[in-house]
């Protein structure tokens, strides 16, 4: 139920949880820049807090339903990032001048979808590792 010491799972979770925070604010912001136009544009405003919230009371409480928990929105994470990426990919191209260097500068960022799936698949590595 509790944890034995601080291994090198935990501490990824911990991290993973954090970094969702922070992602989450950042994502925030640009969502509401956008005013949130897509419906799809609340999910990692919406789940960001939530990861973070699961990461962290994991980290001290290490309950098999919340391991479960865990990975299953791990997995919705990843999933998400990776169809933030087709939005995000799909709003540079239909910017005028298609997909041209200064509409990815100036379009949709589309690295953050990436990070926000990166983070994600982190988050599952550390929820499967077993240490020997």
């Amino acid at each position: 139920m509790y944890w034995d010491h601080w291994s090198l799972n935990r501490v990824l979770i911990l991290f993973v949880g954090l970094a969702f925070l922070l992602i989450g604010i950042q994502v925030t912001l640009y969502h509401y820049r956008q005013n949130f136009h897509n419906k799809v544009m609340w999910m990692p405003v919406v789940g960001s807090p939530i990861f973070f919230v699961a990461g962290v009371i994991l980290v001290w409480y290490n309950a098999a339903w919340l391991h479960t928990l865990f990975i299953v929105l791990m997995w919705i994470g990843a999933v998400a990032g990776m169809i933030g990426l087709y939005f995000h990919v799909r709003g540079v191209g239909i910017r005028v001048g298609g997909f041209a260097l200064r509409n990815f500068m100036t379009g949709p960022p589309v690295i953050l979808p990436m990070v926000f799936t990166a983070i994600a698949v982190l988050g599952l590595i550390a929820a499967y590792w077993k240490e020997a």
